[in-house]
C-alpha cells in the first residue's frame, strides 16, 4: 500500500503538535492535543482545519454553463454573478450520489467556474467530469498548485482580517455562499463545514505554513478531523460514505433542496430515476436522534420505529450538547420517538429535525 499524502500544511501540522493520521489516503491531524477544546474554540471563537485534501477543478469553455447543467442535480443558472457558490449533488445514472461538491462562477461571460469536491471521490469525481464533459469541450484544470484552508467560528473573520486588513472591504461584503478573488491566486469564501460563520481561504501551496501559523499568532486555533466531524455532526452535514453514497438518492439523505427540477427542458444526469423515486413517494427521511440517557450512538446501529427499521449514518457524543446524537435514515412515517439497538439493549431516543446545533445555539427544546 503506498504512504499517504501529505498537503503544504504538513510541516505546520508537525509544528503545532497534531496527531497525524491516515484519511482517505492523506496524513492529516486527527487532533492536536484536545479534540474537544478544538470543538469548542469553533462553537465560541476561531478554529482553522486543513481541507487541501479537497480537489479544487478549475473549468473553462464555450460551454462551461451547459456541462454543469447536465452534470449536477442543481442548476447552475442559479449562479446569478461572479463569486456565487452552490451546493450540490453530482448523480450516477441511477440516481445516486457520486459526490457532493461546490460550485463558484468565476466569470461574467459564465464560461469560467471552479469546483471544490471531495477527496475520498476525486479519481471517481474526475472520471465523471470528463465523461460527460466530452461532449462539450470543456478543459479541466486541477488546482494541485493550491491549498485550502478552513477558517471558522464566530471570531474567525475578524481574526482573518487581522492578518489581512487589505481584505476587509471584500471579505465583510460576503454574504455566505460567496466568494471573491483577491488576486495572485488567494480567493476566499463564505463557506464552511461546521454550522458556524467563517470562511475557506484558497491560496498558493508555497504560502501554507506561513499562513498557518500568522492565523495562530492572532489566536486561531488549529483543528483536527476529530473536531470537523462533531462540529459538521452537530451542525446535520452529511460526509460523504457515510450519510449518502452511490446507491443513495439525494432524496433519501437529506439533500432534496439541493435538487432542482424548475426547468424541465433541463436534462442532468439521473433525472429520470430520481423524478420516478418523487413521483412513486420516498420511503424513507433523514433525521437526528438524541440520546438522553448515557450511552453512544454510532454509525451502523439499527433504529426500531412501530413503522419499520432505519440506520444511523453517523453518531457521536456532542461535545456542545453532552449528550450522544446521531444523523439517521428511517421510515418516513417516523415521529418524535424511536429506539436504537445499542448493544443488544433498544435504548428510547429523541427523533429531531436537523441541525442540533447552528451558530453557537441548540436548536430543539
Amino acid at each position: 500500500m503506498s504512504a499517504p499524502k501529505t498537503t503544504p500544511f504538513h510541516q505546520a501540522h508537525k509544528d503545532a503538535g497534531g496527531k497525524l493520521v491516515d484519511f482517505a489516503g492523506w496524513e492529516l491531524p486527527v487532533n492536536y492535543g484536545s479534540q474537544i477544546q478544538e470543538h469548542e474554540a469553533v462553537r465560541t471563537d476561531a478554529g482553522m482545519f486543513d481541507v487541501s485534501h479537497m480537489l479544487i477543478s478549475d473549468i473553462t469553455g464555450e460551454q462551461a454553463k451547459a456541462w454543469l447543467q447536465k452534470l449536477l442535480a442543481n442548476d447552475v443558472a442559479k449562479l446569478s454573478f461572479v463569486g456565487k457558490a452552490l451546493y450540490t449533488a453530482m448523480l450516477n445514472d441511477n440516481g445516486g450520489v457520486i459526490d457532493d461538491l461546490i460550485v463558484y462562477r468565476a466569470n461574467e461571460a459564465e464560461t469560467a467556474y471552479r469546483i471544490v469536491s471531495n477527496a475520498a471521490t476525486r479519481e471517481k469525481d474526475m472520471a465523471q467530469f470528463t465523461k460527460i464533459g466530452a461532449a462539450f469541450g470543456i478543459e479541466i484544470k486541477p488546482r494541485h498548485d493550491l491549498c485550502m484552508l478552513a477558517v471558522q467560528g464566530p471570531k474567525a473573520i475578524d481574526k482573518l482580517l487581522q492578518l489581512k486588513p487589505e481584505w476587509a472591504e471584500q471579505v465583510r461584503a460576503l454574504k455566505p455562499f460567496q466568494g471573491v478573488d483577491l488576486g495572485d491566486n488567494w480567493f476566499v469564501a463564505r463557506t464552511g463545514y461546521t454550522g458556524e460563520d467563517g470562511v475557506e481561504v484558497m491560496l498558493p501551496e508555497n504560502h501554507a505554513n506561513e499562513f498557518f501559523k500568522q492565523l495562530q499568532s492572532v489566536g486561531v486555533q488549529p483543528c483536527g478531523l476529530g473536531a470537523r466531524d462533531t462540529l459538521r455532526m452537530e451542525a446535520g452535514m452529511n460526509l460523504y460514505g457515510h450519510d449518502m453514497d452511490d446507491d443513495t438518492s439525494p432524496l433519501q439523505a437529506g439533500m432534496g433542496w439541493t435538487v432542482d427540477l424548475k426547468d424541465e427542458s433541463r436534462d442532468f444526469v439521473g433525472k429520470a430515476p430520481l423524478v420516478a423515486l418523487k413521483n412513486q413517494g420516498v420511503d424513507v427521511k433523514q433525521v437526528g436522534l438524541l440520546l438522553e440517557t448515557r450511552g453512544v450512538l454510532r454509525e451502523g446501529m439499527e433504529v426500531v420505529t412501530p413503522h419499520g427499521t432505519g440506520v444511523i449514518t453517523s453518531g457521536t457524543f456532542s461535545p456542545s450538547l453532552k449528550q450522544s446524537i446521531a444523523i439517521a435514515r428511517v421510515p418516513v412515517a417516523t415521529e418524535n420517538s424511536a429506539q436504537v439497538d445499542i448493544r443488544g439493549t433498544l435504548t428510547d431516543v429523541r427523533v429531531l429535525k436537523l441541525p442540533f446545533v447552528r451558530n453557537g445555539q441548540k436548536q430543539f427544546d
